[in-house]
């Protein structure tokens, strides 16, 4: 449980931050320590899977080195822009605000879409060295069939899809956007794996479902995530007010309590950087 003084001394550093939008945001200060280990120039990434196919990345080693990575689904379909026109809200400033008031290292995995609806807000987190951005395709359709009712992506259009994703961030001005790979509703079959071998992408999955999609409670939501963060754990959470919006009081809620227990947060590279072996 997290104590009163805790809350008391949370909400001071959160007083502190500049809750403005994702992408208005200040731009990332220099004088910030790094809060996880360097990535090299060259991402990390994980070797094809059996016959060439699209490996799968789900947690990084269970050591004893009690690391967890938090990421945050910035999902936009294809054919939502006249909602997002209409007023309704696919990011979330509040939650990233937070993210770097609490200084917690974290990867996004943003659509194409989602980029091209808040492109200043794409761009201020891909160039905040807090984050990392990686590719939640660009449609947000479904790379399967009965897929949470999602539209489908066909075999053949698949890589486009991935590719269109990658031009997007590259237009909104994201740097170094990573080779990491989510599917739209975590769905994916050999089809899927083979078609998008040639992008050389790693499809990161998770083993921690964080259960905040369409979630009003945010204890609830810090709950399913205390109890089933084990070292090298990749979280899934969203970056979507509308879809989400008790994200950013549940993380309040997750950092300081997994810090207690003695965790480091880091981003997905570390941890796939862990699992290839690499320093």
């Amino acid at each position: 449980m997290i104590t009163r003084v805790r809350h008391v001394t949370l909400a001071c550093v959160l007083s502190a931050a500049v809750l403005t939008g994702c992408g208005t945001a200040r731009e990332p200060s220099t004088a910030r320590p790094a809060p996880s280990a360097p990535v090299s120039s060259r991402p990390p990434t994980l070797a094809p899977g059996p016959a060439a196919l699209t490996p799968v990345f789900r947690n990084g080693p269970r050591t004893r080195d009690k690391v967890v990575a938090l990421t945050f689904d910035a999902d936009m379909t294809a054919g939502q822009g006249p909602r997002a026109a209409a007023g309704e809200r696919f990011d979330n400033p509040e939650l990233i605000a937070t993210l770097r008031a609490l200084e917690v290292p974290s990867t996004v995995f943003m659509t194409g879409r989602w980029a091209e609806e808040y492109p200043v807000q794409a761009r201020s987190i891909g160039r905040d060295p807090l984050f990392e951005v990686a590719n939640h395709s660009y449609s947000h359709y479904a790379f399967t069939e009965d897929c949470y009712g999602l539209p489908t992506v066909s075999a053949d259009r698949m890589r486009a899809d991935v590719e269109r994703a990658y031009a997007a961030f590259r237009k909104a001005g994201v740097r170094d956007p990573m080779p990491y790979f989510r599917f739209p509703g975590g769905c994916h079959d050999r089809k899927a794996l083979k078609a998008l071998a040639p992008a050389g992408v790693t499809a990161v999955q998770w083993d921690v479902v964080g259960g905040d999609a369409f979630a009003t409670d945010a204890d609830a939501v810090a709950r399913q995530v205390l109890q089933g963060v084990r070292p090298g754990s990749v979280v899934v959470l969203h970056c979507t007010r509308s879809a989400a919006p008790a994200t950013e009081r549940a993380v309040r809620r997750v950092v300081p309590e997994l810090r207690e227990r003695g965790y480091r947060f880091v981003k997905v590279s570390e941890l796939i950087g862990a699992a290839d072996g690499r320093p």
